[in-house]
């Protein structure tokens, strides 16, 4: 942990004990029951009454040109342009669809007409920590559209908030947004490391690697050839798939119809479940044993790999130890290597030559999907074994530094979610301590 993590997460530590006697932390779906503030010098008010909700506009049809000025949709940026419909710094919350996506751009911006936005003009309060305090009152639970949500003024406006004095909020949000730069400096360091382990599979896939598991070179020739899908070292076999499958469990997919959630049932993986190249387990769908039995051609063992072919086509993890007897959904492939280095077939399925192909057999018009015959068929470079496991211990000491700056930037994400139930709720308290005030958070009230 570092040592400005370490100094943020001392405000979850706060007991009660330095609080006021009057002083109780309200949580936030206690809000709307409150009549008064319980906690002295903060105000309980209506959310109406410290801001105004402008809507956003459309971009003019004919002057779509791109330019440094960011454009913000329900879901976030989306785009740049030459002008701005806003000169200045504010909020924008998504309106409808994504109506949970709140957005705070740093300088003049062009909210689109699916979108809310607040400036210093809206809101007498710290724009950074009105900011915060929208993300905490967690606004699509105000969805009440059937088909597209949708997220009502005037539902909003009636919300109730806990506010501090004003300098109580610019401390607040000092904190929170120290954090939110931690975050996104992680972010950037994620992204910096995928790029180079990708060019670096780029590389590898294309010329292979020697006995010093350096990239080959030639001087007298190109040490790869060109296929119908891409280019492959030379001296590589390519195979397809279904030839390094076992034949007592082939490629397949899982169950069609698994129902409602099942207490103590069988875990079945969905396409949502695998991200980041692993698998979430923290919210899996259990199906009753019996209709798993219908498809135990699909159970899992550790080590299988699962492919996505429906919807997002080409999302891998491996099945972990805790899952093995599971099973998986139709729209997933389960993939178990015996005739190669799984992990290496792994890796190489992430890259063009591939990838190339699965763009070709990809059909499918509302929901795009590959067939599991053409997945089969995906043809495999294969290297000898010892030039597999060297590729693969490449491969594995990137993948582990991206693992590494992932599991900080979750850290990170779980440090503000507590922070700010602790900090907005005023169950910890920032009034008598020596936070320093950033500039970034003064310059917005």
């Amino acid at each position: 942990m570092s040592e400005q993590e370490s100094t943020l997460d001392d405000f979850t530590r706060e007991n009660n004990d330095s609080q006021e006697e009057s002083d109780q932390p309200v949580a936030v779906g206690e809000l709307q029951q409150l009549e008064a503030s319980p906690i002295e010098s903060w105000k309980l008010v209506k959310l109406g009454d410290i801001l105004t909700l402008e809507y956003g506009d459309n971009l003019p049809s004919d002057s779509r040109k791109r330019g440094e000025v960011p454009v913000y949709g329900s879901n976030g940026q989306v785009d740049t342009h030459v002008e701005a419909a806003v000169d200045k710094p504010g909020i924008v919350l998504g309106r409808k669809g994504s109506i949970g996506e709140i957005e705070f751009s740093d300088g003049p911006f062009w909210p689109i007409d699916t979108t809310y936005y607040i400036t210093d003009k809206e809101t007498d309060q710290n724009l950074r920590f009105l900011y915060y305090l929208l993300q905490n009152i967690q606004l699509e639970r105000l969805n009440a559209a059937s088909a597209i949500p949708g997220l009502n003024r005037n539902d909003t406006y009636g919300l109730n908030a806990l506010t501090p004095p004003l300098e109580e909020q610019r401390k607040i949000a000092s904190v929170l947004y120290t954090v939110d730069q931690a975050i996104q400096k992680t972010e950037e360091i994620i992204s910096k490391r995928c790029s180079v382990k990708q060019g670096l599979m780029q590389d590898i896939f294309r010329y292979g690697v020697d006995s010093n598991g350096e990239l080959r070179q030639s001087d007298e020739d190109e040490p790869y050839r060109d296929t119908k899908y891409g280019s492959a070292p030379k001296g590589w076999n390519i195979k397809p798939l279904d030839s390094i499958i076992p034949d007592d469990a082939p490629v397949t997919y899982g169950i069609v119809k698994p129902g409602d959630h099942y207490p103590g049932g069988v875990p079945v993986v969905k396409v949502e479940n695998i991200m980041d190249g692993t698998i979430d387990q923290e919210d899996l769908l259990h199906t009753d044993p019996e209709i798993h039995e219908q498809y135990k051609r699909a159970e899992l063992k550790e080590g299988d790999l699962l492919f996505t072919i429906r919807g997002t086509v080409g999302r891998m993890a491996f099945v972990p130890e805790e899952l093995e007897g599971g099973n998986l959904t139709q729209d997933t492939a389960r993939i178990r290597v015996d005739g190669a280095n799984p992990r290496f077939v792994r890796y190489y399925l992430e890259t063009a030559t591939p990838n190339n192909y699965f763009e070709r057999h990809t059909k499918g018009q509302a929901v795009q999907g590959i067939n599991l015959e053409d997945l089969r068929e995906v043809p495999v470079h294969l290297p000898s074994k010892e030039e597999q496991t060297r590729i693969v211990e490449i491969l594995d000491s990137h993948t582990e530094q991206i693992q590494t700056e992932r599991n900080y930037r979750d850290r990170l994400q779980r440090l503000k979610q507590g922070l700010m139930q602790d900090l907005l709720s005023g169950e910890v308290r920032t009034h008598d301590k020596d936070v320093e005030i950033l500039d970034d958070v003064l310059q917005h009230g």
